[in-house]
Protein backbone atom coordinates (compact mmCIF):
# COMPACT_ATOMS: atom_id res chain seq x y z
CA UNK A 1 0.00 0.00 0.00
CA UNK A 2 2.95 2.76 1.14
CA UNK A 3 4.84 1.48 -2.39
CA UNK A 4 1.31 2.45 -4.18
CA UNK A 5 1.15 5.64 -2.71
CA UNK A 6 4.94 6.68 -2.88
CA UNK A 7 4.78 5.17 -6.90
CA UNK A 8 1.64 7.72 -7.24
CA UNK A 9 3.40 10.45 -5.85
CA UNK A 10 7.10 9.85 -7.48
CA UNK A 11 4.70 10.02 -10.85
CA UNK A 12 2.59 13.08 -10.06
CA UNK A 13 5.81 15.16 -8.70
CA UNK A 14 7.79 14.36 -11.83
CA UNK A 15 5.06 15.70 -14.31
CA UNK A 16 4.12 18.65 -12.06
CA UNK A 17 8.53 19.38 -12.51
CA UNK A 18 7.93 18.78 -16.40
CA UNK A 19 4.87 21.20 -16.65
CA UNK A 20 6.81 23.80 -13.76
CA UNK A 21 10.38 23.72 -16.37
CA UNK A 22 8.41 24.34 -19.66
CA UNK A 23 6.54 27.16 -18.10
CA UNK A 24 9.72 28.72 -16.61
CA UNK A 25 11.41 31.57 -19.30
CA UNK A 26 14.88 31.42 -20.10
CA UNK A 27 17.64 33.67 -18.90
CA UNK A 28 17.18 35.38 -22.37
CA UNK A 29 13.83 36.18 -21.93
CA UNK A 30 14.40 39.35 -19.73
CA UNK A 31 15.92 41.01 -22.65
CA UNK A 32 13.31 41.05 -25.21
CA UNK A 33 11.26 42.46 -22.25
CA UNK A 34 13.62 45.81 -22.04
CA UNK A 35 13.51 46.34 -25.84
CA UNK A 36 9.93 46.66 -25.73
CA UNK A 37 8.78 43.44 -25.30
CA UNK A 38 5.57 44.09 -22.35
CA UNK A 39 3.66 40.45 -22.34
CA UNK A 40 6.23 39.33 -20.23
CA UNK A 41 4.84 40.81 -17.26
CA UNK A 42 1.50 39.69 -17.59
CA UNK A 43 0.53 37.13 -14.30
CA UNK A 44 3.46 37.50 -11.62
CA UNK A 45 5.66 40.89 -12.39
CA UNK A 46 8.42 41.08 -13.75
CA UNK A 47 10.59 38.47 -11.34
CA UNK A 48 7.67 37.78 -9.50
CA UNK A 49 6.59 34.61 -11.78
CA UNK A 50 10.21 33.40 -12.14
CA UNK A 51 10.97 33.26 -8.05
CA UNK A 52 7.51 31.66 -7.32
CA UNK A 53 8.09 28.90 -10.48
CA UNK A 54 12.13 28.54 -9.27
CA UNK A 55 10.62 27.92 -5.51
CA UNK A 56 7.99 25.77 -6.56
CA UNK A 57 10.06 23.61 -8.88
CA UNK A 58 12.32 23.08 -6.01
CA UNK A 59 10.18 22.01 -3.45
CA UNK A 60 8.89 19.57 -6.78
CA UNK A 61 12.45 18.57 -6.76
CA UNK A 62 12.97 17.45 -3.30
CA UNK A 63 9.95 15.92 -2.90
CA UNK A 64 10.73 13.79 -6.25
CA UNK A 65 14.25 12.79 -4.98
CA UNK A 66 12.83 12.22 -1.13
CA UNK A 67 10.48 9.79 -2.93
CA UNK A 68 12.31 8.35 -5.30
CA UNK A 69 14.86 6.98 -2.17
CA UNK A 70 11.91 5.82 0.14
CA UNK A 71 11.26 3.72 -2.87
CA UNK A 72 14.24 2.25 -3.37
CA UNK A 73 14.76 1.34 -0.07
CA UNK A 74 11.62 0.01 0.68
CA UNK A 75 12.27 -2.13 -2.27
CA UNK A 76 15.14 -3.25 -1.08
CA UNK A 77 13.64 -4.19 2.22
CA UNK A 78 11.02 -6.11 0.05
CA UNK A 79 13.67 -7.85 -1.67
CA UNK A 80 15.64 -9.33 1.12
CA UNK A 81 12.79 -11.75 2.30
CA UNK A 82 12.67 -13.19 -1.15
CA UNK A 83 14.36 -16.63 -0.72
CA UNK A 84 15.18 -18.53 -3.70
CA UNK A 85 12.82 -20.76 -6.00
CA UNK A 86 15.01 -24.29 -5.20
CA UNK A 87 14.81 -23.52 -1.57
CA UNK A 88 10.87 -23.39 -2.06
CA UNK A 89 10.58 -26.59 -3.64
CA UNK A 90 9.33 -30.03 -1.93
CA UNK A 91 11.87 -32.81 -0.77
CA UNK A 92 10.32 -36.40 -2.46
CA UNK A 93 9.28 -38.60 -0.09
CA UNK A 94 11.82 -41.40 0.31
CA UNK A 95 9.21 -44.53 -0.03
CA UNK A 96 7.63 -42.99 -3.55
CA UNK A 97 7.76 -45.03 -6.69
CA UNK A 98 8.51 -43.41 -9.80
CA UNK A 99 6.73 -44.25 -12.74
CA UNK A 100 9.02 -45.62 -15.75
CA UNK A 101 8.30 -45.63 -19.39
CA UNK A 102 7.42 -49.21 -20.13
CA UNK A 103 9.63 -51.00 -22.35
CA UNK A 104 8.84 -52.59 -25.38
CA UNK A 105 10.29 -55.92 -26.32
CA UNK A 106 12.92 -55.92 -28.99
CA UNK A 107 12.38 -58.77 -31.79
CA UNK A 108 16.01 -57.43 -33.53
CA UNK A 109 13.93 -55.22 -35.71
CA UNK A 110 14.94 -51.55 -35.19
CA UNK A 111 12.65 -48.54 -35.73
CA UNK A 112 15.58 -46.44 -37.00
CA UNK A 113 15.67 -47.03 -41.19
CA UNK A 114 18.54 -49.11 -42.66
CA UNK A 115 20.84 -46.83 -44.64
CA UNK A 116 21.68 -48.67 -48.33
CA UNK A 117 25.06 -49.93 -48.56
CA UNK A 118 27.48 -48.81 -50.82
CA UNK A 119 28.23 -52.10 -53.07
Amino acid sequence: MLISILTILLLISAVSIIVLVLLQQGKGADMGAAFGGGSSQSLFGSRGSATFLSRVTGILAIVFFATALGLAYLYTQAGKTASSVTSQLEEPSVGTDIPTAPVKESNDVSDIPVTPSSD
